[in-house]
C-alpha cells in the first residue's frame, strides 16, 4: 500500500498484538503532556484486547520498514465504522488511534497510515471520517488540518475539585451568551 521507498502499510497480524500494545502505551504516555486523562500501563490489558479484536476484524493497520521487518511495527492506526447505534445522515468511519514512533515522525509514515485507514473505511462504506485530537496537541491538530480535517465538535471539561485558592469551583453551565 506504499511506495517502494517508504514503509509498508499492512493489516496487523496476531504476531503484532504485543508490539502494537506497546506502541499504544507509548502513545498514551506521550499524550499525558497534552492533557490526556488516560493512564498508559493500567490500560495495557484492555488495550491488548482491543488490538487483538481489531486484528480479527481487520480494523488496525501497521507500518513497517520492509516486508519482513524483524524490529516490529514503526506505527499503527486503528479505525472502524461508527457503530453508536444512532441514525445519521451519512455513514461515518472513526480513526481511534494513530501513532508513529518518535524517531520516524516527519517522514510521512503517519500520512501513509491515515490514507490507508481512509481507503479501508471508504471501501467499507464510510462517507466521512471522524477523529479526535487533544486541544493542547498543536502538532496533531495541524497534521489533521493539513489533511482536510475540520473542527466539528468541541469537548469541554471541568475539574470538580477545589480551586487553587481553596474555594469550591464556581461557575454555571453557561448559555453561550455573556
Amino acid at each position: 500500500m506504499s511506495d517502494a521507498e517508504g514503509p509498508t502499510i499492512a493489516p496487523a497480524t496476531v504476531d503484532d498484538v504485543d508490539d502494537v500494545t506497546d506502541l499504544w502505551i507509548a502513545l498514551a504516555e506521550g499524550q499525558r503532556r497534552h492533557g490526556s486523562t488516560l493512564l498508559a500501563e493500567p490500560n495495557r490489558t484492555a488495550v491488548r484486547e482491543w488490538v487483538a479484536r481489531s486484528v480479527v476484524t481487520g480494523e488496525i493497520l501497521v507500518a513497517r520498514d520492509g516486508e519482513a521487518d524483524d524490529d516490529g511495527p514503526i506505527g499503527f492506526v486503528g479505525f472502524s465504522l461508527d457503530r453508536e447505534g444512532y441514525e445519521r445522515d451519512r455513514v461515518r468511519g472513526t480513526v481511534s488511534n494513530l501513532f508513529v514512533v518518535s524517531e520516524r515522525r516527519g517522514e510521512g509514515v503517519g500520512a501513509d497510515l491515515l490514507d490507508a485507514a481512509e481507503r479501508a473505511l471508504a471501501a467499507a462504506g464510510a462517507e466521512a471520517v471522524a477523529l479526535e485530537a487533544l486541544a493542547e496537541n498543536d502538532r496533531a491538530r495541524a497534521f489533521y488540518a493539513d489533511r482536510g480535517y475540520d473542527r466539528h465538535r468541541v469537548e469541554l471539561t471541568k475539574p470538580l475539585s477545589e480551586s487553587a485558592d481553596g474555594d469550591p469551583t464556581e461557575g454555571d453551565a453557561g448559555t453561550g451568551t455573556e
